[in-house]
């Protein structure tokens, strides 16, 4: 039986996308020409270098500075280093816009539902990047989180990135020991958590759970609850050295992001 095809692009919608658009870059100054996707990604493999610069180029990637050296050591694996030179910052590319569009549409089991704009997002990353750094986060350190995929964990994880901070996260609902257990082994400085999740039409309160695993994690400093699905004042309050979000970010407006430019692998 043939397979159906569901779906097929217009001629129009071939020739206004970005791939189409950086083939033709491409054509021009490599002065080859690319029949098919094969082709060009046949000339990816054996000319990596002049491939990902241009591909750097068009997608206007910022950074302080890109460097001439594109690929390090390509033959091994591993050990091969693209771009050894470049100074860039994670965040700052992913946080160019700063308008009303929607940058974020959230629906949490049909119980919660959010629409953050690129203003809104930017705006957050301002604020908790600046309460990172006014408890001394400095690029290196790390920032855990036990958070659903939420907005709020987006803004936490691009503010660790615009510091340089070392982001890790695991779900809600991983056991305590399962919690300590990876978090455990990077020392972190601060951790992010919910008050609870839904899953499955249930609600799931982890206040207790978050209790045990920052009495366990001696490096932590700060413990940051987030609004959810939990019972925000009792984890703020039976959790030592913890905070809400809300009085995290209290004294702090938003302002430009301070964007830490670092190495293309960091961390």
């Amino acid at each position: 039986m043939a397979a159906e095809i569901m779906w097929r692009p217009s001629p129009q919608q071939i020739e206004d996308a970005h791939l189409t658009k950086f083939k033709t870059k491409l054509e021009k100054t490599s002065g080859r020409r690319f029949e098919d996707f094969a082709a060009l990604h046949d000339y990816s493999i054996h000319q990596p270098e002049h491939f990902w610069s241009e591909l750097w180029d068009y997608c206007g990637v910022i950074a302080e500075i890109k460097g001439t050296r594109i690929l390090v050591d390509g033959g091994k694996m591993p050990g091969a280093k693209f771009f050894p030179d470049a100074r860039l910052n994670f965040a700052e590319n992913l946080l160019v816009k700063d308008s009303e569009e929607p940058a974020l549409i959230f629906r949490g089991e049909d119980r919660v539902e959010k629409i953050w704009s690129w203003k809104d997002l930017r705006n957050l990353v301002s604020r908790l990047a600046a309460s990172f750094r006014n408890m001394g986060i400095e690029p290196g350190d790390r920032v855990a989180a036990v958070m659903p995929n939420m907005p709020e964990t987006i803004a936490f994880m691009l503010a660790a990135a615009s510091i340089g901070a070392v982001w890790s996260s695991c779900s809600p609902d991983f056991g305590e020991q399962g919690i300590v257990d990876r978090f455990g082994q990077i020392s972190p400085k601060i951790l992010i958590a919910c008050d609870g999740y839904y899953y499955n039409g249930k609600t799931f309160d982890i206040a207790e759970k978050i209790k045990g695993v920052s009495a366990r994690i001696p490096s932590l400093e700060k413990v940051v609850i987030v609004p959810y699905a939990g019972d925000l004042e009792k984890a703020v309050a039976g959790i030592d050295k913890a905070v809400s979000l809300d009085d995290l970010i209290r004294e702090e407006e938003p302002q430009a992001i301070q964007f830490e430019q670092l190495p293309f692998n960091h961390p």
